[in-house]
């Protein structure tokens, strides 16, 4: 017994590992598509505002496997082949920077309109205006849907096991097979991972909360 405890953890030690990499990668390409696609689709510019429509509509109606199929698969035969970390990335944050966007276009939306009428009469430009009076406030109103999506977006991190990235699902197959009767400990153990990461940024996210609520 002794020697299945000791195999499994540092497999599912590596796997977490490559988890927590995709998440913390795939989150900042996310985060920062959500903020620039969020902000275009509010922009004087139709221009912006169609090249973000577009990009929110295309990739939150895409399915992120077939997508990350399509990067790690199909990109090769036109010349572009990444690796399968990028790729995951890559998919991943496409994915939910398009969700994110309409979490950062509603919570802007979301200040109330005085608060822009005051920037005015004080005579901030729009720039100043959206910046020190409007995004600081919308800041508090985005964090709990965005902990929410980077939780959803961490257990989306599983997928990648698809293009064989050693993730924690990954590892946590390869020990299925050679330890099968251990299934209900294997799989236990990938539950407890999975809770305690997604409890990391529930709690992060709250502290931000407290944080940022207690500026404004």
């Amino acid at each position: 017994m002794k020697s299945v405890w000791s195999d499994m953890f540092p497999l599912l030690l590596e796997g977490a590992k490559i988890t927590i990499q995709v998440t913390a990668l795939s989150a900042i390409v996310a985060l920062l598509l959500a903020a620039s696609s969020g902000l275009c689709r509010m922009s004087r510019f139709a221009v912006a505002r169609g090249i973000a429509r577009v990009y929110v509509d295309l990739f939150r109606a895409s399915s992120l496997l077939v997508l990350m199929f399509w990067i790690y698969f199909a990109l090769p035969f036109v010349g572009i082949e990444l690796n399968k970390l990028t790729a995951a990335v890559l998919a991943i944050g496409l994915n939910y920077g398009a969700y994110g966007s309409e979490i950062v276009r509603s919570a802007i939306l979301a200040v109330p309109t005085g608060q822009q009428e005051a920037a005015v009469a004080l005579n901030l430009t729009p720039a100043q205006r959206m910046w020190r009076v409007m995004i600081p406030q919308a800041i508090v109103r985005m964090l709990p849907p965005f902990g929410n999506l980077l939780i959803e977006l961490l257990k989306s991190t599983s997928l990648v096991y698809f293009i064989t990235l050693t993730d924690l699902c990954y590892q946590a197959m390869i020990l299925r097979n050679n330890y099968y009767p251990w299934t209900p400990q294997i799989f236990g153990l990938l539950l407890i991972i999975y809770f305690i990461l997604s409890a990391c940024i529930t709690v992060t996210i709250r502290l931000l909360e407290r944080k940022y609520a207690a500026w404004r």
